[in-house]
């Protein structure tokens, strides 16, 4: 059995998963506290992904990326090789698919912390940055975590979106949801049992530890 689509899915997810840390973080917070009267518009394009079919995405990114777009024209002229069909691609549309699975319990878990401890740290001295860092993010930080490890375990299971980008080249882009769909067209069911039953098994295990990891962090929370 090639091994390589599975790799390359965890690879894809965890780079996922580290960039929208980044991402995530910050616009989620900035939706738990602000009070513009855009919030809701603002909400509703960071979950657009939740409900526009991933081929649209996937077709809207390749259009965005390619070689007669700006950014694909900056990409190929800073790299020599173009966003398109690339790892790189499917990167920037796994962060784009993923981003309401880590803003939306990021944001849930800083709505939900009492103000009144900023309101404290701010009083002690604490800027805006050092009351982030001390009092806000280790209070949410349940909701950080489970953002993270949801956008992981869905970055693994992508298909149209990583499929549109990255057009499933062997070796280079084809994941193993993309490996699977080929299996299967090519009759190859013994190939897509296998691989389909370990995507199984680890979709089922990490949606475990999530959830044990949701209500121990509860029962402490209750304490």
């Amino acid at each position: 059995m090639n091994w390589q689509p599975l790799w390359l899915s965890f690879e894809l997810a965890t780079v996922t998963m580290l960039m929208l840390l980044l991402i995530a973080t910050p616009i989620a917070y900035h939706l738990a506290f602000t009070r513009s009267r855009w919030r809701g518009l603002l909400e509703a394009v960071f979950a657009l992904p939740l409900v526009l079919p991933p081929t649209v995405l996937g077709y809207f990114v390749l259009v965005a990326c390619g070689r007669q777009s700006i950014l694909g024209e900056w990409y190929q002229n800073l790299f020599g090789t173009t966003l398109v069909f690339s790892f790189q691609g499917m990167v920037l549309a796994s962060i784009l698919y993923s981003l309401p699975f880590a803003v939306q319990p990021m944001q849930n878990a800083f709505a939900a912390v009492d103000r009144r401890f900023i309101d404290v740290a701010r009083t002690l001295g604490c800027n805006g940055w050092q009351s982030f860092i001390r009092i806000l993010l280790p209070a949410a930080r349940v909701g950080v975590i489970t953002g993270a490890m949801l956008s992981f375990a869905h970055t693994v299971g992508e298909f149209g979106v990583v499929l549109m980008v990255g057009g499933g080249i062997p070796g280079k882009t084809d994941v193993a949801s993309i490996a699977i769909y080929q299996h299967v067209e090519n009759l190859e069911y013994a190939q897509a049992n296998t691989m389909a039953l370990i995507m199984l098994a680890f979709s089922f295990i990490f949606l475990s530890l999530i959830y044990h990891f949701n209500q121990r962090a509860s029962r402490l929370l209750m304490r």
